[in-house]
């Protein structure tokens, strides 16, 4: 059997661990064979591949990004696109199934796909950790490790100058990089998209810090809304996706923060970041499992699968449960640190 691996979406710390293990797996167990579909859906669009042996996946598990390229090319509006074309290209380089790596997107291209009849099994990545239908997904770790770094040396430069420190991080509609990060560098404030705040209680917050002679820090995701905003803040324009490029939520609130309580305040937005760089090593573990997880789904014909970790096992869900809904950060988990800001 021939498969393909593509790589869909934003990159990722711990894409290339999943391809080295999917390879390994496949050759050693199975005796399969392996294309690497290069930048998404547009290399099974345009035919555009290369060879995934043993030694093209030597060392991967530490390298950051993905050797494959990544795309957010469209499998059903990009040109030459659709199940036919796909079908076509598959039938031509004797690639029997997909296994297609990304996020939320990738996965509801791979759904309809798949209902179109490609043979396709999905593997979660985002440094979002905003799939329900998993636990968590590679990235996410080393994505919080990258944000508590920079949280430690904010923190260090604001006790400087007493200065209120603003750090944005990533996470689009849900808040699990801000709440983890915060948490781990011991935030003053954390913001998150599901727990609207106003700037009256961040004022309070920072100035109760700042009396008793600390140099605030205030964690912010960036898709975070002040109670009186209709919607996040976003001067990027959209994506490729029709939606709007989230970020700069942090260089907003610093000047307000400034104007509402006269202490100086700085913003800093990661951004980019926290998608590159080698892994954590939970990341490359947990990154490997699925790797391995998938080639035994497309083993067992269990095309139109997902694989999930669920506790510390790696289980499979179909496309349609992985795609349910988004996984935010619920109020318990907000409620239990509110104590500690301030």
């Amino acid at each position: 059997m021939r498969i393909g691996i593509l790589t869909s979406g934003g990159d990722c710390p711990g894409l290339n661990a999943v391809i080295r293990a999917a390879v390994l797996t496949g050759i050693k167990e199975y005796d399969y064979d392996f294309v690497g579909i290069r930048d998404g859906w547009r290399g099974l669009i345009e035919g555009d591949v290369r060879a995934l042996n043993r030694s093209a996946v030597r060392g991967l598990s530490r390298v950051g990004g993905t050797i494959l390229g990544t795309s957010r090319t469209h499998p059903y509006d990009a040109e030459g696109g659709g199940p036919e074309r796909m079908k076509a290209t598959m039938d031509r380089l004797g690639i029997d199934g997909i296994i297609a790596i990304g996020g939320e997107g990738t996965l509801a291209g791979a759904r309809r796909l798949f209902n179109d009849g490609l043979p396709i099994v999905g593997v979660p990545k985002t440094i979002d950790n905003d799939l329900d239908a998993t636990d968590y997904t590679f990235g996410f770790d080393t994505a919080v490790e990258i944000a508590t770094e920079a949280g430690d040396r904010l923190r260090t430069t604001g006790d400087s100058h007493m200065r209120c420190m603003v750090l944005e991080v990533m996470g689009r509609h849900v808040g699990w990089i801000a709440l983890h990060s915060g948490v781990s560098v011991g935030a003053h404030v954390i913001l998150i998209p599901e727990h609207p705040v106003s700037m009256e209680e961040i004022g309070e917050y920072v100035r109760q810090v700042y009396d008793r002679g600390r140099a605030p820090l205030v964690v912010v995701s960036e898709g975070f809304k002040l109670k009186d905003m209709e919607q996040e803040y976003s001067t990027k324009g959209i994506d490729e996706a029709n939606r709007p490029r989230l970020g700069g939520i942090s260089e907003m609130l610093a000047p307000m923060i400034q104007e509402h309580t006269g202490i100086e305040s700085r913003a800093t937005v990661l951004g980019h970041i926290q998608r590159g760089g080698a892994p954590t090593g939970a990341d490359r573990v947990l990154a490997t499992r699925f790797g391995i997880g998938a080639v035994r789904a497309v083993a067992d014909g269990d095309w139109g699968s997902m694989v999930a970790l669920r506790g510390t096992d790696i289980v499979r869900v179909t496309l349609d449960e992985a795609l349910g809904s988004l996984k935010t950060v619920p109020a318990s988990r907000y409620e239990e640190i509110k104590h500690l800001f301030g």
